[in-house]
């Protein structure tokens, strides 16, 4: 299994990610990006839009991070009509599948940021393409997917990104044996406390509510990796402040 992190931004600041591919992560956030709140806990919306396929995992997976202390998900009816597009809704996380083809990656989450850092939108793609095949059609790797697309939704990053290396039990962790042991299929005590870190201040707005809409969904230009394996980052400038970041995990 492959990660791919794809990070979009303006001209005058560049998103990179220092990821590093053989070594766990004492702090994994996703650079510096967070929605923007003026308390916490906050809630964020998780737009329902999979199928009963996936119905399950998205729940367990918004159960493991609303356990967090600084952050609450809900799980609410999809606002749109196409899985396909999966199209952002401001202050929402939208969550999709399809079978969006022979592509290379299992699950893609995409965050669109505002004013600096600040998460505006985001979605997250599963592709059934893969999840149709033995390999991938297990409840370790569903779980697995789900819940580290979600989680790169808040502004976490990978605790560990090389898949030879031990699993951490934690799903924000780089690994071809989602059940271990130890499971990968679900957060761990570090992924919570980095979290807390991100969150540890409060912003004098709120993103999860109101921010400025999106535009477009296409990676953009690649500015980190090679295309199609190992982990990347791509950019997508949507001009006044706005852009977007596509975190793509790959298959085999």
């Amino acid at each position: 299994m492959r990660l791919r992190l794809i990070a979009a931004a303006t001209a005058a600041a560049l998103a990179t990610l220092a990821l590093p591919a053989t070594t766990a992560q004492a702090s994994h956030a996703w650079s510096n990006y967070h929605w923007a709140r003026t308390a916490n806990p906050f809630t964020l919306k998780l737009d329902n839009n999979v199928t009963a396929a996936w119905t399950s995992y998205l729940n367990e997976a918004s159960s493991d991070w609303t356990a967090s202390t600084v952050l609450n998900t809900t799980v609410v009816s999809g606002s749109f009509g196409s899985k396909t597009s999966c199209t952002p809704t401001t202050g929402h996380v939208e969550v999709c599948n399809a079978s969006y083809g022979s592509t290379g990656w299992l699950g893609i989450a995409s965050i669109s940021i505002t004013t600096g850092n600040h998460i505006s939108s985001a979605f997250v793609k599963v592709n059934d393409t893969y999840f149709v095949q033995a390999q991938y059609n297990t409840p370790a790797y569903r779980r697995l997917v789900m819940c580290q697309e979600v989680g790169h939704t808040f502004g976490l990053g990978h605790q560990d990104e090389n898949q030879t290396n031990p699993n951490l039990g934690s799903c924000m962790d780089y690994s071809r044996d989602p059940d271990g042991p130890p499971s990968n299929e679900h957060p761990n005590s570090h992924d919570y406390s980095q979290l807390v870190s991100i969150y540890s201040h409060v912003d004098s707005f709120n993103t999860p509510t109101v921010a400025p809409a999106n535009a477009g969904q296409a990676w953009g230009r690649l500015v980190k990796g090679t295309h199609g394996q190992g982990v990347s980052t791509y950019v997508r400038e949507l001009g006044r402040g706005n852009y977007t970041v596509t975190h793509v995990l790959w298959a085999n």
